[in-house]
């Protein structure tokens, strides 16, 4: 695949390479990229889901690498650890993409990008909500293939929504549940009760308690340390039949195979767009349940999080080669 780059005269310029993204992606980080004007030069690649030996090749002149879509592992982190002296990943949850301990050895800066998704996510939060409660996309399915039965509905007016991390998108979530005449639960470590209650949100004290008490449960947590594997099967059996549980944060979150063993019941839905591996694997259980929708990662695609992630790349770029911080990982 072919590449585009800027400035390429100036090869004294320091080398940014962007060895893989979104086609999408393309025209708002070019656009930001005026920011880099004589700071240093920008490769760009075009396509999508390529191989570890691809980065690699791709990056080898690369004094500063865009991370999106891929991992870097420790195999991959050996070879570029050299030459690369930046990392800038185009996303939050960094810590499952970059191995923070190893950078912070060889000395390496990651920045990451925060608050781009924020509505984005939320919005999309609800998409699957309400594809759950009315069975929108299900129905146009059923017609196609000559049906006209229709499906029942779930209302979400007057329903309670426990939303489990009430950062950004949590409260982005809140506002928009309002909207829809719902009743919200929080739960956070650390929430704050003034800001809940600003926004019309009630804390509780564990995820047990919200999930007893909610018609639709929401996960908005960030991964980390702390967080990793935080949401046990124990709580699962806290979800109440007939509820509805939704995950466009991490799958990681959860204890591993535990929410499958909780779907398998069959008692309650689920709209997944996180896993544990991604891409699922074609022999991964949650295929074959039907009372779950799959969907690619996608929450966070869309034009305005594109344009939002484009300039905090810029600027990461701009404050690492003017001896500046934006966005650093601690």
């Amino acid at each position: 695949m072919d590449y585009i780059e800027t400035q390429s005269e100036r090869t004294d310029l320091p080398l940014v390479v962007v060895p893989t993204m979104f086609e999408a992606m393309y025209q708002p980080l070019a656009s930001s990229l005026k920011l880099l004007h004589d700071v240093a030069r920008v490769r760009l690649y075009r396509d999508f889901n390529i191989s570890d030996d691809a980065i690699i090749e791709r990056c080898r002149e690369a004094d500063t690498v865009m991370v999106i879509g891929f991992h870097v592992n420790g195999s991959l982190l050996d070879q570029l650890a050299d030459h690369v002296r930046c990392f800038v990943f185009g996303g939050t949850g960094v810590t499952n993409f970059i191995d923070l301990k190893r950078t912070r050895e060889l000395g390496i800066r990651v920045c990451n990008t925060v608050h781009y998704g924020d509505e984005t996510v939320a919005e999309y939060t609800f998409a699957l909500i309400l594809e759950l409660a009315r069975s929108v996309g299900a129905m146009d399915r059923d017609i196609r293939a000559g049906g006209w039965a229709g499906r029942e509905g779930f209302a979400l007016k007057d329903k309670t929504l426990g939303i489990i991390g009430f950062g950004g998108i949590g409260q982005s979530v809140a506002r928009i549940a309002d909207g829809f005449g719902m009743h919200t639960l929080v739960w956070n470590s650390h929430v704050n009760a003034a800001t809940a209650r600003s926004l019309g949100s009630t804390p509780v004290d564990s995820i047990a308690e919200l999930m007893d008490h909610s018609d639709v449960v929401s996960l908005h947590l960030p991964l980390n340390a702390e967080t990793a594997r935080l949401i046990t099967a124990s709580d699962l059996e806290h979800l109440k039949p007939g509820s509805l549980f939704i995950n466009t944060a991490r799958a990681e979150l959860i204890e591993s195979g535990a929410l499958v063993n909780r779907l398998k019941r069959g008692d309650v839905k689920a709209a997944l767009d996180v896993f544990d591996k991604e891409p699922l694997p074609t022999d991964d259980p949650l295929r074959s349940i039907s009372n779950a929708i799959l969907t690619p990662h996608v929450a966070w695609r869309a034009d305005d999080a594109y344009a939002d992630m484009s300039r905090q790349v810029a600027r990461s770029i701009l404050a690492f080669y003017n001896g500046e911080c934006f966005n650093v990982v601690d």
